[in-house]
């Protein structure tokens, strides 16, 4: 018996087009994979290290928070009265806010400091204590600003209920001061006192880019099976007998 083949035009036409289609956004994913590999990699790297200075003030123009984020840095100042609320969720899931203090590194040059999470019922600095007094001197993680996604809510001002941690949208209402283009995670133990509950970084950096090399690649396989089975089914592919 001799093997033959006739494939019809269109499928094999439309099968020559996606299958090269699927493999390619495969194969994006699985460079897309080391790079993010190597990304965590480094961030891990920064959170392990020691603390560097904290960039200057007169650096902060332009400066590329993104690029330095997770950057363990020192710093010290004193905080003003001024709190932030940024509506969150504590290590259990329950609701409640990030406390955002300004803390000045220099005059008319201000740092926003996530000093840790606070239960709802705590939201009222009057039933927790005011920011910390005197000099203070901490290390905690440098942090981009947060870009407003299309889920999230608006802010709330007047109620000081902030739903995107952005350090010129928060430091706005500060008057005659120039806020850093990045917030600072301060880090646990680092002031004394029960709240707000300081060390709150994560490494919120998804990675499941195998996963979705595995599906783009699982696709292109499914769609070689599904053109090879119709084709058989219609007496396309088979042997002769002679």
């Amino acid at each position: 018996m001799t093997r033959f083949f006739r494939p019809m035009l269109w499928p094999t036409l439309l099968t020559v087009l996606a299958l090269p289609i699927l493999i390619g956004l495969g194969t994006w994913q699985v460079e897309r994979l080391q790079w993010k590999q190597e990304l965590l990699a480094k961030i891990e790297a920064r959170i392990g290290a020691a603390p560097v200075p904290l960039p200057a003030p007169e650096n902060w123009p332009g400066y590329d928070a993104h690029a330095a984020e997770y950057t363990r840095v020192e710093l010290e100042g004193r905080f003003l009265p001024e709190e932030f609320h940024y509506f969150t969720q504590g290590a259990n899931g329950a609701p409640g806010y990030a406390v955002i203090s300004s803390l000045e590194v220099a005059d008319g040059a201000v740092v926003l400091v996530d000093r840790g999470f606070v239960p709802v019922a705590l939201k009222d600095p009057a039933s927790r204590g005011g920011v910390p007094e005197g000099e203070q001197r901490f290390t905690g993680v440098l942090r981009a600003p947060s870009e407003r996604g299309v889920f999230d809510g608006a802010d709330d001002p007047a109620k000081n209920i902030w739903m995107v941690r952005d350090p010129a949208v928060m430091g706005g209402a500060l008057q005659g001061v120039t806020v850093a283009p990045f917030i600072v995670e301060a880090e646990e133990g680092a002031f004394p006192g029960e709240w707000p509950k300081a060390g709150r970084t994560r490494i919120d950096v998804p990675n499941n880019h195998l996963d979705y090399a595995l599906t783009w690649y699982g696709l292109a396989l499914v769609l070689v099976v599904i053109y090879l089975a119709w084709h058989r089914a219609n007496g396309r592919i088979g042997r002769k007998r002679q």
